[in-house]
């Protein structure tokens, strides 16, 4: 039993985690073998590939993935790492290409990752074993996700619930409006932890907590989303959350989603809760609602009526990460006639700035020595879950390694 997991074994159910779970190297180590390269994670929306050629890259930790679409519409990902001496393969961010060149030896690779020209290598090379590296992908209404697992984890179950979730609203046809990258000075799970519980939304995000009734504990909404689904089902939509969050002992991949009321007149995310783009999908008119998913612990979703939001946490190193909001739109949404950009994402970048705030003010905390976890609040009740299902995955990860 090495340090870690001797803080497993010392971790006090109800409490959060030890000072060490975000401000040591080797346990950022743990969660990058344990999550990070076990778990599907997504990597943005298939309409910034739209076209044949077209590629995008993004990062985790040390790891830079290309991801390209071929020219018979496949998708694929691979890792930004040449065959032959481990330069970057691709430099820039995004873009059109045929094949990539290497800029060091001139490798030649195809949309697919293959090697397809290694000049003034011997006749008898064989290219088809020195392709880049190529990871699992899986496109579900619109959304790319990748696994970096030499066998991924199931994601049939994950699959069934983006299709009766996000596919109600429409994410398949979608388009990608805005991107926004917040750098964060805090371990990743600092992040996590915060967005997953609204038991800080009253005192941290008053503008949030104006027009969203999850700032509430569950007991008194509870009327709120009797009314909001009687409205859902008014509009003859059904949307089918469930709870599939579990540990990965048994190879599947972790789902939650679940639905809550916005407040009496609110129709959206927004400043003063007014719709902000067309519908989407279903969706005629709003319900008043608002549907989250949370999938394989770096990846968040938020659908309302008119628009949806991906939120994607990115580990850098033990102590910093990155926090990137995708916005979508209706595909045939005109930016300046059908929404204003402003509009559309004040409310999510008010409240995310705030989030940064509040989570870099907690990581110079968590980083005092004499720093000591407290009770896990009742409103608290998806940061203990989450707590829970993390130290289940390090602790199984490094038992099935033994």
């Amino acid at each position: 039993m090495d340090h870690i997991d001797r803080l497993i074994d010392l971790h006090v159910p109800g409490m959060g985690l030890d000072r060490a779970f975000y401000t040591d190297a080797s346990i950022f180590e743990r969660d990058m073998e344990c999550i990070f390269r076990r778990h599907w994670h997504c990597a943005g929306h298939a309409s910034m590939i739209d076209a044949p050629g077209d590629f995008f890259t993004f990062n985790y930790a040390q790891e830079t993935v290309v991801v390209a679409r071929d020219k018979d519409g496949s998708i694929h990902a691979f890792l930004n790492v040449c065959r032959h001496r481990g330069a970057e393969v691709c430099t820039d961010t995004s873009g059109n290409t045929e094949f990539f060149v290497c800029p060091y030896h001139a490798w030649t690779y195809g949309l697919d990752g293959s090697l397809k020209a290694a000049r003034h290598m011997p006749r008898d090379f064989d290219t088809r074993s020195h392709g880049l590296k190529t990871l699992h992908v899986r496109v579900v209404e619109g959304l790319i996700f990748i696994s970096f697992a030499p066998v991924p984890l199931d994601f049939a179950v994950v699959e069934e619930s983006l299709r009766t979730t996000i596919g109600r609203y429409g994410w398949g046809s979608a388009k990608i409006a805005h991107r926004e990258t917040y750098p964060v000075h805090a371990n990743w799970k600092l992040a996590v932890e915060n967005y997953v519980e609204c038991y800080h939304c009253g005192p941290a995000h008053p503008e949030y907590s104006k027009t969203h009734a999850l700032e509430q504990p569950q007991h008194r909404i509870e009327k709120l989303n009797a009314k909001m689904e009687q409205r859902t089902r008014n509009l003859g939509i059904e949307i089918h959350t469930g709870d599939n969050w579990q540990n990965s002992l048994q190879g599947q991949e972790a789902i939650h989603s679940f639905r809550y009321a916005l407040y009496d007149g609110v129709a959206s995310g927004s400043e003063d809760g007014s719709a902000v783009a067309p519908t989407m999908g279903d969706f005629t008119d709003y319900d008043g609602g608002v549907t989250s998913i949370h999938l394989g612990g770096s990846t968040f979703l938020v659908c309302y009526p008119d628009h949806g939001m991906i939120y994607r946490f990115v580990p850098r190193t033990h102590l910093t990460s990155e926090m990137e909001l995708i916005w979508l739109v209706r595909k045939d949404a005109q930016e300046g006639k059908d929404y204003d950009l402003h509009k559309l994402t004040w409310l999510w970048k008010v409240t995310t700035e705030e989030d940064k705030k509040i989570i870099e003010h907690t990581s110079r905390g968590v980083c005092s020595h004499y720093f000591q976890p407290g009770p896990i609040a009742p409103m608290e009740y998806n940061e203990l879950r989450y707590i829970n299902w993390y130290l289940d995955e390090i602790r199984a990860r490094s038992s099935m390694a033994a």
